[in-house]
């Protein structure tokens, strides 16, 4: 990592952020810049159920619409990832996550994309339920990824990782670490999502609409870098981060501290003087429900709400859980009628067919025959 520079607290122009993140070597994978569009039926809905009879104004970033393999945010991290990887002469990636991981399947898909051969280790999370061959994991076998499963155990699943990172290594392969067997990419994730707050602000410029709130699902990369990026620009806009997990993955540091660290990492890297302490981390885990990957009622009812006035998909893990904090803020008046609000879509999408069983549709009755 480069030597830390003093922090200050001046904001850069676009100008002077585009050219830092500029300097940084990338691959072109994603459809961008994704869709900014509102969601006008939904604030109808949620209008009707508030006292004064009004709601925010709502638009949603479509980064399920990246364009790989069914899309999602991990697709913009990959153009930086996948671009270390190829400059540092690998032939074969290692990596892994949970089995219906959107990292592993946009991971996949971006090896398949430039020719590089991907290995994955996936956490079965659910238990048996997570050996069927579906949703993101049929998407990763679909596009050639060598794939092996693995009790739901962080530091095994790292341990296995670099075995066979190991194992190829001797085997004469030149290897390219991924998370979950290294860190030292994590920071080109978070960079990903400092240029999508660039692509961000152009659109809303475009639109003519101002910026309240951001609400998006996430824990880590994208967290650090849609705030870094705000920051850096000096923007007022305030960003709610809605965990997926139910607890902080770092022993030791709390996901504010993680955040923060992360973000600062990338300022580092990029050469600008922006630095976050935890205190500047906006984070809630009220949504997640029992654990990570469980569904949950709010959930359910984000999913059913989102597709019926918007024809808007969620996936049951990630954007239902922040869907359902966006509506419960509304309809508690915690967002104000007047203010402009967008959630962040980072995709997921694959994931729904693998819970469908969870997410509480009866079957469709059968037909009543008509006589002619």
């Amino acid at each position: 990592m480069p030597d830390s520079a003093a922090a200050d607290h001046r904001a850069l122009t676009e100008a002077e952020l585009r050219a830092a993140i500029e300097a940084i070597p990338r691959v072109p994978l994603a459809q961008l810049p994704t869709p900014l569009e509102e969601l006008p039926r939904l604030r109808a809905a949620l209008a009707r159920e508030t006292p004064g009879g009004r709601a925010p104004r709502i638009f949603v970033k479509r980064d399920d619409q990246t364009g790989l393999a069914l899309g999602g945010n991990k697709t913009r991290m990959f153009e930086f990832v996948i671009a270390s990887a190829l400059e540092q002469g690998a032939d074969v990636v290692v990596g892994g996550a949970a089995v219906n991981s959107n990292y592993a399947r946009q991971l996949a898909a971006a090896c398949a994309k430039v020719g590089l051969e991907c290995h994955l280790i996936l956490r079965r999370v659910r238990g048996e339920r997570d050996r069927e061959i579906q949703g993101a994991l049929l998407l990763d076998l679909i596009v050639g990824a060598k794939v092996q499963l693995i009790e739901d155990d962080r530091a095994a699943q790292t341990a296995a990782l670099n075995a066979l990172a190991g194992r190829l290594e001797r085997n004469g392969r030149r290897v390219f670490r991924a998370l979950l067997a290294s860190e030292e990419s994590k920071w080109l994730q978070s960079l990903a999502y400092v240029d999508a707050v660039l692509e961000l602000a152009a659109q809303a410029r475009e639109a003519g609409i101002t910026i309240d709130r951001i609400y998006a699902a996430t824990l880590e990369a994208t967290h650090a870098g849609i705030r870094l990026g705000l920051t850096a620009l000096g923007s007022p806009v305030r960003f709610l981060a809605v965990s997926p997990n139910e607890a902080s993955i770092w022993p030791g540091r709390t996901v504010a501290e993680e955040t923060a660290r992360a973000a600062n990492e990338v300022a580092e890297w990029i050469g600008i003087p922006t630095r976050l302490d935890p205190a500047d981390v906006e984070l809630t885990m009220d949504y997640v429900g029992e654990a990570y990957g469980a569904v949950t009622p709010g959930g359910q009812e984000a999913i059913r709400l989102f597709g019926a006035t918007e024809a808007l998909l969620l996936d049951p893990v990630y954007t239902a859980k922040a869907a359902a904090a966006l509506i419960d803020h509304v309809r508690r008046g915690l967002i104000g009628p007047d203010e402009t609000v967008v959630f962040w879509h980072t995709g997921g999408l694959p994931a729904i067919f693998a819970y469908a069983a969870e997410l509480g549709f009866p079957p469709p009755p059968n037909s009543t025959p008509v006589t002619p």
